[in-house]
């Protein structure tokens, strides 16, 4: 079996081991005992299990604790709460109880959690959401290594856990690999492919770097000093510190970028960790990474090749699959894989041939060729309709329902280009693929927003009092709340006598 199911946790693998012990039990029995009932197809048992397993993820993926912790502190939406110095040295204080890491609760620790709470609640926000792709595989190979699951939200100030942001000085990928680095570690780059943009490569990569770094200074905030300013300039820091063994008695002596590098790992640690306490509703996560599948391919293949057969979208494929360059997998010895959803995956297995002749038919074509493709692979969502697609509320929405161009001019940047459609920069380099904030005259600019651009004031239309938002097919009650940035109570509160568990296509429901 091609599909490779990498994504484990011990309650999928208890349920499969339940089962197969089932199955084996059953097969032990003498003939004349064995009842129809205790056969089962092997097809159909298969069929049962991934089923069941896609009941789990699903529950598993939209697990959602920060709501009764919003509830209960009774916070509006928007609502920046504030704590004492005390209250936030308590909470660093229990998460100090659960790692090996020494999570100071100090002037500088503080000063920089209450920055992040006050002026990187969107960041904090952003990145919540898109843990919910990485930070499951990370603990599990964090845990392969032996090292403090903690060191996840390394990535989040690293990255933004953006596998395809570059910075000005070349580092790439979630963990932000030089390319010498890179290629120390084992991590390949060619024409199609760079693997410090592959999630789980890169991920392997820094857990031994950081393992042999915590081998050399045996304190995990040095090992984190060096991961940044390398050990060269560390080992520098000490010896003009008297050689000093801890972090805070080697900081003043270190590179400014690393003086803060710590504080802000603390500080996004923190933030993730009682991001509900600070009335911060995660992002909608797109997927999560227990819903995610892994094929490899015999042979090269063009993303639009399977986007084809599957009714899967090329920038979704893109974005699943960061390592490759362009939207050609090539072919490669030991082969290249692809990951995706559950569905995709299963429904590529079943394609597989006949992705290989269309792929051979369009890019090295001998003579006209036509493919038969059976009915049965071919996907479309027919549950929504015209009239009901053509019903939605546009400026209810903030993605591509209502999308607006914008061509950089002379003097633009990212930032007043955020603030003049009220967006974010991230989604602003999310939306357009932008691996940096370079941006150049002349270059048009992809927003999805609900609001237009800002105009001269006596122009300004009054502001609608009420909002809303028209239910689509595969939308929740609690995916429409993370949206809108409302906690399911919030968004009942707006809408008193709907039933959660029970909203319809085609229902409005007020999120302002």
């Amino acid at each position: 079996m091609q599909i490779l199911l990498r994504r484990y946790n011990f309650k999928h693998i208890f349920f499969v081991l339940g089962c197969c012990f089932i199955n084996a039990s059953f097969a032990q029995k003498p003939a004349h005992l064995v009842r129809p009932s205790d056969t089962l197809n092997s097809d159909a048992f298969f069929n049962t299990v991934q089923q069941s397993l896609q009941f789990f993820y699903s529950d598993y993926a939209n697990d959602t604790k920060y709501d009764s912790i919003i509830n209960t502190l009774q916070y509006e939406p928007g609502e920046i709460p504030n704590f004492t110095d005390e209250q936030i040295c308590e909470r660093l204080q229990k998460m100090n109880e659960m790692t090996p890491f020494h999570l100071d609760c100090n002037a500088a620790t503080i000063s920089t959690i209450r920055f992040f709470a006050r002026e990187r609640r969107s960041f904090i926000r952003i990145a919540m959401g898109r843990s919910a792709l990485y930070f499951d595989m990370y603990k599990e190979k964090m845990a392969e290594y032996g090292i403090p699951i903690e060191l996840r939200f390394l990535s989040v100030i690293e990255s933004g856990l953006r596998p395809q942001i570059k910075s000005r000085a070349g580092a790439l990928g979630l963990w932000q690999f030089m390319y010498k680095t890179g290629l120390y570690f084992d991590l390949d780059e060619n024409s199609y492919i760079d693997e410090r943009m592959d999630p789980e490569k890169s991920t392997d990569a820094a857990c031994r770097y950081l393992k042999q770094l915590y081998g050399i200074y045996g304190d995990w905030n040095l090992a984190l000093a060096a991961y940044n300013a390398g050990p060269g300039n560390v080992n520098k820091a000490i010896k003009k510190s008297g050689n000093k063994t801890t972090y805070w008695e080697v900081r003043p002596f270190l590179p400014s970028e690393t003086q803060g590098y710590v504080p802000n790992f603390i500080a996004a640690a923190y933030m993730m960790t009682y991001h509900a306490e600070h009335n911060i509703i995660p992002m909608e996560a797109k997927i999560h990474n227990a819903q995610l599948d892994t094929m490899c391919l015999k042979e090269g293949v063009h993303m639009s090749t399977i986007a084809r057969l599957t009714d899967w979208d090329v920038e979704d494929i893109k974005l699943l699959n960061p390592v490759y360059k362009t939207t050609f997998i090539p072919k490669t010895k030991p082969a290249r894989c692809i990951t995706g959803p559950l569905d995709k995956i299963s429904l590529l297995v079943s394609v597989e041939d006949t992705i290989y002749t269309l792929e051979k038919s369009i890019y090295s074509p001998v003579k006209p060729t036509i493919i038969e493709v059976p009915v049965a692979t071919i996907i479309s969502d027919t549950s929504v309709s015209v009239q009901e697609d053509s019903s939605m509320i546009v400026d209810s929405l903030p993605h591509q329902e209502n999308v607006q161009y914008h061509k950089v001019k002379p003097g633009d940047n990212l930032k007043n280009i955020a603030l003049k459609f009220n967006v974010s920069i991230d989604q602003i380099m999310e939306w357009n693929a932008l691996r940096t904030a370079n941006i150049y005259v002349g270059q048009r600019l992809k927003i999805y927003t609900s609001q237009a651009p800002k105009i001269p004031q006596n122009n300004v239309p009054k502001p609608q009092a009420k909002k809303y938002y028209i239910v689509r097919s595969g939308d929740t009650f609690t995916r429409v709340a993370q949206k809108y940035n409302l906690t399911q109570a919030q968004l009942q509160k707006l809408n008193p006598g709907v039933r959660i568990n029970r909203i319809s296509v085609g229902q409005r429901l007020r999120v302002k």
